[in-house]
């Protein structure tokens, strides 16, 4: 059966990719740890829970505008205004199905075939390979420990800067310097910015500060993305919302309209509730210890160097000295120790692993975490 090329060109995402092949094992009657993505091992906020039930008692559930029901952007809306210190109304969100939606979306409106993408590495593949699909341009930039005019004035002329705050990996949050610095820089090349801020709940350190606080961020096309997944524990909710200025925001609806029109309004529901509470009681102490036992575990080793991270599920490790093939380390330790780590490569950069720490009981993490230090352990003697 043939295929359009255009998607011929293209491959399964990565992330998603390794989790299916995880889930098939897992459903074949094999024992498998899975690092490769983060899951959160807590339970949606009560209140969200409520939401849904409360919704499923109304007599019934209709169609809403294609851009989300009016009272849930409103809610949205005050919430970026309390929070975030966006100054955005209803006119400047669309509710989608998760946030990759409103990505897709962002950068089909703001960008042509052939404009150039810059986006920091390591970085979220849908980044990549959704700029792909629209026929866009990756330009891929070593992520810097601190974001500098200087280092902004090297890049090239491009149509969109992709910015992912806090970030997915490394777990870094962007100073109140750091977005000066780029909002100044995108007010005087013209380039325009897309902001994912779904991971801005999950700090462990710092402060989280969004790009759109700046009061000129309409005029600078400044298009945020956030979403319920990890934030508030909601990962198969596929909740999530974009904020643009409306002329963004109109285009945007143009064509989320014949894709799936409106987001499900039980799940709109829930995106409200959600981003109106706090996320599940304990749930950052509960990563904060997590992160901290698999530092402990792996501290000292001559072949693994990991920093704990200011924000996020993932800890990013850099495994260079025992290799730069990490896809080879990761099929490795899937096929012999049932143990799914995500490979640096799949995110711009070799020779490190990522690792979802959030996913399972404390004992299955310490053992599985064990096995890489086994495994890798091994494989540096053999060196």
């Amino acid at each position: 059966m043939e295929i359009s090329q255009r998607i011929a060109r293209s491959r399964p995402l990565a992330t998603t990719a390794m989790h299916g092949r995880v889930e098939a094992m897992k459903a074949g009657g094999e024992e498998v740890i899975d690092f490769s993505i983060a899951i959160s091992h807590f339970q949606a906020p009560a209140t969200v829970l409520e939401a849904v039930s409360e919704g499923l008692r109304q007599p019934a559930l209709a169609y809403t505008a294609v851009v989300g029901d009016a009272a849930v952007r409103a809610r949205l809306a005050a919430k970026l205004v309390k929070e975030n210190r966006i100054d955005a109304t209803p006119a400047d969100i669309l509710v989608t199905n998760g946030a990759k939606q409103a990505l897709y979306q962002a950068l089909y409106v703001m960008a042509d075939p052939g404009d150039r993408v810059i986006i920091f590495k390591p970085h979220w593949p849908a980044y990549v390979a959704t700029s792909r699909l629209l026929g866009l341009q990756p330009v891929l930039v070593d992520l810097p420990d601190v974001i500098t005019t200087e280092l902004l004035d090297c890049l090239p002329p491009a149509a969109i800067l992709i910015i992912n705050n806090p970030h997915n990996p490394t777990g870094a949050v962007l100073t109140p310097a750091e977005i000066d610095c780029v909002g100044a820089w995108l007010k005087r090349t013209g380039t325009r910015a897309i902001v994912d801020e779904s991971y801005e709940k999950l700090i462990f350190d710092g402060a989280h500060v969004s790009l759109a606080s700046r009061p000129d961020w309409r005029e600078l096309g400044v298009v945020t993305l956030f979403s319920a997944s990890q934030s508030h524990a909601m990962m198969g909710w596929r909740a999530g919302f974009a904020v643009a200025p409306p002329q963004l925001v109109t285009a945007m609806e143009t064509l989320q309209g014949p894709i799936t029109a409106a987001a499900p309004m039980l799940t709109q529901l829930a995106l409200a509730a959600a981003f109106e509470s706090d996320e599940p009681p304990g749930m950052m102490a509960d990563y904060r210890a997590r992160r901290d036992l698999v530092l402990e575990l792996t501290a000292g080793l001559p072949w693994l160097t990991m920093h704990a991270p200011a924000s996020g599920p993932y800890l990013w490790a850099d495994v260079s000295r025992l290799t730069m093939d990490t896809n080879a380390l990761a099929e490795r330790l899937l096929a012999e120790r049932s143990v799914a780590v995500m490979p640096g490569e799949a995110l711009g950069v070799p020779g490190h692993i990522r690792l979802g720490y959030i996913s399972d009981d404390v004992a299955t993490l310490r053992r599985g975490v064990l096995s890489i230090v086994e495994f890798g352990n091994a494989l540096y003697r053999a060196h």
